[in-house]
């Protein structure tokens, strides 16, 4: 075991703790040595989740801070929206480097959180602007310098993942026009969470497909801050989500128009190709190939495709993934990864079980 390789993770037994469980229960470097969780804290994990079974059968314990540094060097939080923040400054004092996989850092103005969350940012008051402003995204593919020097990595969210890993070539190029991207996407039932909503049982999700959040999804801002960071202006995006009668996957198609209309969509796949040649979790398909979210399904790849639509000058690009893994705990263990001196694939799963 490597210095730095004992992880904490608080919110175990949510859909992000078992998914991080599950890669970190393999992974050659890195080690679990604490489980937190609050509504489960004082039980046996064995009696909570039979079917992933850890070394040692753990208790699940209260979310102390001073329990966890003395357990563990990193931790990765799978909270809800405005619990991680009540525990952060705490691990940070007692040299824990944390990743968070909710929503409490992803914004470097605490006001600007405020705004968007503003129900949990009642709930849970916090004054820590500073953390804020420190806290690195957790893009691995944009951010991977900063995130290895990081002691707090807000992961994206889902949406944000699948569609600043499309955009984000073109923006950093001037490449497209700031002004009409649109971003339709579809999503499984599991990116809702673990806890009972009357809209993801069986019957009223199953065999439909439903528009949420069509004006003003939280994670429209999220999209718009980490673009605006790239290319250097603020700007708008017309993002709307939709809900698929599937457990896991997540599919954004993005939609913007080209500066330069005598771009072909093989220019734009070789552009992409060259700024994610490097990164081993995203793959470029060849032109007239489209990802399917079943390609990725457990893995923790991004599978990119890119057209023109010459007739209106449209660039149109296909981004699929799996919400929980690159869409969250996995790119929270890619964090971990760098954070602890590692290749950020180090231990996770690249391909699918195919069907």
């Amino acid at each position: 075991m490597t210095a730095g390789g004992r992880v904490a993770v608080i919110g175990a037994s949510g859909y992000g703790g078992l998914q991080t469980l599950r890669l970190l229960r393999d992974h050659p470097l890195l080690e679990v040595t604490f489980l937190g969780g609050e509504r489960s804290s004082g039980k046996r994990w064995s009696d909570l989740v039979p079917f992933l079974p850890l070394p040692g059968d753990p208790v699940v314990q209260a979310c102390d801070a001073e329990a966890i540094a003395a357990a563990a060097d990193l931790a990765v939080l799978s909270l809800p929206n405005g619990l991680a923040s009540q525990l952060v400054p705490a691990l940070l004092e007692r040299g824990v480097k944390v990743v968070d996989l909710s929503a409490d850092y992803r914004y470097r103005s605490l006001n600007r959180w405020r705004e968007v969350y503003g129900a949990e940012a009642r709930a849970h008051p916090r004054d820590d602007s500073a953390l804020c402003a420190e806290a690195v995204y957790g893009l691995v593919e944009w951010e991977a310098p900063r995130i290895a020097k990081a002691r707090l990595v807000a992961a994206p969210g889902c949406f944000p993942t699948a569609s600043l890993l499309s955009l984000l070539p073109f923006l950093s190029q001037g490449l497209i026009e700031l002004n009409g991207i649109v971003i339709d996407a579809k999503t499984g039932t599991s990116g809702g969470g673990r806890a009972a909503k009357e809209h993801l049982l069986l019957a009223e999700a199953g065999e439909s497909v439903a528009p949420y959040g069509v004006i003003g999804h939280r994670h429209t801002s999220e999209i718009e801050q980490q673009c605006a960071q790239v290319c250097g202006h603020p700007l708008l995006v017309q993002f709307t989500p939709h809900l698929i009668p599937m457990v896991r996957g997540l599919l954004a198609t993005v939609y913007a128009r080209l500066r330069d209309p005598g771009l072909t969509a093989d220019d734009c796949g070789t552009l992409v190709r060259a700024v994610y040649r490097q990164s081993p979790c995203v793959e470029v398909l060849p032109v007239g190939t489209y990802p399917a979210t079943k390609w990725v399904r457990g893995t923790n790849r991004c599978l990119l495709s890119v057209q023109v639509d010459r007739r209106t000058g449209q660039l149109i690009v296909m981004a699929a993934i799996d919400n929980l893994i690159k869409g969250q705990a996995g790119q929270g263990v890619q964090c971990l990864n760098l954070m602890s001196g590692l290749p950020p694939e180090t231990g996770l799963p690249l391909l699918p079980f195919y069907p």
